[in-house]
């Protein structure tokens, strides 16, 4: 994991800003634009890794690892699409709360080096809206 010389607040618009950057490249289906985003040994946790069987655990390191997950939900029916529903900035993190498919309720908990480039992913899904 990359080391984090020192810790920054994100505010606000900073945080709407890179959540806008962020649904949109969700949005166009562009797996390496996604991936931009990220480190290269980037961490992503999600209970849908579980169950999709991509690791019991529920963990992929680095975009080897997660490029044929994300790839797969990308190439998934219906269609992927992201509505934004808030963005909240904290100290080298930002939090994207967003509908998905299915109108599910998702929030994406993002851990953020000095050039906010994202190094750990957390999903968090709730139910159906």
């Amino acid at each position: 994991m990359s080391y984090r010389a020192h810790m920054a607040v994100i505010d606000t618009a900073a945080a709407g800003t890179l959540a806008a950057e962020w649904i949109a490249a969700w949005n166009s289906h562009d797996l390496e634009r996604i991936l931009a985003h990220y480190v290269e040994d980037f961490e992503m946790r999600s209970p849908l890794i579980v169950q999709r069987g991509f690791a019991e655990t529920g963990v992929l390191r680095g975009k080897g690892q997660v490029r044929p997950y994300w790839a797969a939900g990308l190439a998934a029916t219906p269609p992927l699409r992201f509505e934004l529903l808030g963005a909240y900035g904290g100290v080298n993190q930002v939090v994207i709360h967003y509908r998905s498919v299915g109108r599910r309720y998702v929030t994406e908990v993002l851990e953020l080096d000095d050039e906010r480039r994202i190094l750990r992913g957390s999903a968090c899904h709730g139910a159906p809206v």
